[in-house]
């Protein structure tokens, strides 16, 4: 991905310097939070309600401690503010389409934990944004694990998990993200598991138009770019993870879309980069 010319944008939080003190008033078996938010992802549930639990049940305290930061690590501090303004610019512009304005969220990165509006969050929980706080929180270590573990490297590759993180910031402004949860607490778990999964299919669609918007104003792919994206696509499909962590495939309990369907949204939207192209909600083919 060229990255040369693009400029940075100014809403990085780094919070890799904080460490996250012991959290008092929890009481658990020795079951991490990760674990659990992987246990719901399981079982169909939204794993930010564990999220919001552990939030409101732990008193957690920040404090100075110094993390070593590597060469590699400012470089790609550096891509990851380069992406963001090209967010920016894509969804400023889109917006004003629409008659709106844009409203340019936060990226957080920490390292190990940290704390947002939606609670308490360890790395392992990956990438994720808050609608809380309209902040992204990224632990840039996730990327060895796309690379190692979804065998997803490459600049673009880690370009979609941010975009990825933007569409849900793009769906809280649009209303999407009220009415979604609005549906979820009236219908039972499989209506969940469909609307959740709707709406992350839909995130993938707009990282989708970012790709192609961002390619027109600044042409920005390279050879390998979109197959960099879409191998991330399907490194995090539900019937993949299921596969690795548990042996088998559960397809009621998809909350995020297959592997297919993931690389499938994705490219409606980098084909199209039209955003009424994105309505997974009423599409009868997923």
């Amino acid at each position: 991905m060229r990255q040369d010319d693009g400029r940075e944008s100014d809403n990085i939080e780094d919070r890799r310097s904080m460490g996250v003190g012991r959290r008092r008033g929890f009481v658990g078996g020795g079951l991490g939070v990760a674990a659990m938010a992987v246990i719901a992802l399981l079982l169909g549930v939204d794993p930010r309600i564990v999220l919001n639990t552990v939030g409101q049940l732990s008193s957690v305290s920040q404090q100075s401690a110094p993390v070593a930061s590597s060469p590699q690590d400012e470089r790609l501090k550096k891509f990851m503010s380069v992406v963001l303004a090209d967010t920016e610019d894509t969804w400023s512009a889109i917006f004003q389409q629409l008659g709106s304005r844009y409203e340019e969220p936060k990226l957080v990165l920490f390292s190990g934990q940290v704390q947002s509006a939606c609670g308490f969050a360890q790395a392992a929980m990956g990438p994720f944004y808050c609608p809380g706080d309209h902040k992204l929180y990224l632990d840039m270590s996730f990327f060895n694990d796309l690379a190692t573990r979804h065998n997803a490297p490459g600049d673009f590759a880690q370009a979609y998990v941010l975009a990825h993180e933007v569409g849900h910031h793009v769906q809280n402004l649009l209303g999407v993200a009220d009415q979604v949860n609005a549906a979820r607490q009236r219908g039972g778990e499989a209506q969940g598991n469909q609307l959740q999964m709707r709406m992350e299919l839909q995130a993938d669609c707009f990282a989708g138009i970012w790709a192609n918007r961002a390619n027109q104003f600044r042409k920005i792919l390279e050879p390998g770019d979109l197959e960099e994206a879409l191998a991330a696509a399907s490194g995090v499909g539900d019937d993949r993870l299921q596969k690795q962590s548990q042996g088998y495939v559960v397809p009621e309990s998809f909350t995020h879309g297959s592997s297919e369907q993931r690389m499938r949204w994705f490219s409606v939207g980098a084909k199209n980069g039209d955003l009424t192209q994105c309505d997974t909600f009423k599409a009868k083919n997923l």
